[in-house]
């Protein structure tokens, strides 16, 4: 399994270097966003030709990992094509090495998100569907409803030309200041959780990939840069302060 693992990593890294390639000649960002989730769709799917087993469980959750890449990644081709560039990529796309980092931590990020799902596949060994199973799809279902949802209220918010230099603060936004974020989080702790019915001893490290995934995007590239963001564009609006005040950051409640 770790040679599969290893082979796996390489294939990640290979793809976002070559595509690096690439986007660093035409100076863009556009298919960067494409670049992750196919290289999802790509490793999710190979590791299941490659474990020979196909059982249930691998099928389904690899079903599950290639219907939400897909439909990540197609909301956001769409929207850099609307808006013309990714912000986050102001300083760089124009320093070929400074680029490459980005792109480099993009393979990583890949890797280490589908840990469990690939340590699912490369497992000879199997067990019944239960209901470990049922619980980590259901928080998969939730997760990914309510990341599909909110990314499609912005987006009609968007469209909006009377919501032109405002907020949205409707619909899931009332109840969160980032609930796509907190929707993808649960997509990836249930996919773990059902991966783990299968997993033994060293196996459990792969508990990092939804750690991993809420740390960065609560901590790194996610809300942090969002926040600052908006606190600059809005941060004297009374309306939004007001926002900030009684909506949390990221899960519907406040500890």
């Amino acid at each position: 399994m770790l040679q599969q693992l290893s082979l796996s990593l390489a294939l990640s890294l290979a793809v976002q270097w070559l595509l690096w390639g690439v986007a660093a000649l035409l100076q863009t960002e556009k298919f960067f966003d494409l670049a992750g989730s196919g290289t999802f769709i790509l490793l999710i799917n190979l590791s299941l030709q490659w474990s020979k087993t196909k059982y249930l469980r691998q099928k389904i959750q690899t079903g599950l990992i290639t219907v939400w890449a897909v439909r990540l990644g197609s909301y956001l081709v769409v929207r850099i094509l609307r808006d013309g560039q990714d912000k986050r990529f102001n300083k760089v796309r124009h320093d070929p090495q400074a680029f490459l980092v980005y792109w480099t931590l993009q393979g990583v990020w890949v890797f280490i998100t589908l840990l469990p799902s690939l340590m699912l596949n490369f497992e000879k060994q199997n067990k019944p569907l239960g209901l470990q199973d049922v619980l980590g799809w259901s928080l998969w279902l939730v997760g990914f409803l309510v990341e599909t949802m909110a990314d499609q209220q912005k987006w009609n918010f968007k469209s909006d030309p009377d919501n032109a230099g405002t907020f949205i603060q409707s619909g899931l936004w009332a109840y969160s200041r980032h609930p796509n974020y907190a929707g993808e989080i649960l997509v990836w702790i249930g996919l773990f959780l059902s991966a783990s019915s299968v997993l033994s001893g060293y196996q459990f490290v792969s508990i990092i990939s939804p750690v991993f995934v809420w740390f960065l995007l609560n901590y790194v590239s996610g809300v942090p840069i969002l926040e600052r963001q908006a606190l600059k564009r809005w941060g004297e609006d009374p309306a939004y302060k007001s926002y900030v005040q009684r909506t949390p950051v990221l899960w519907p409640f406040k500890f």
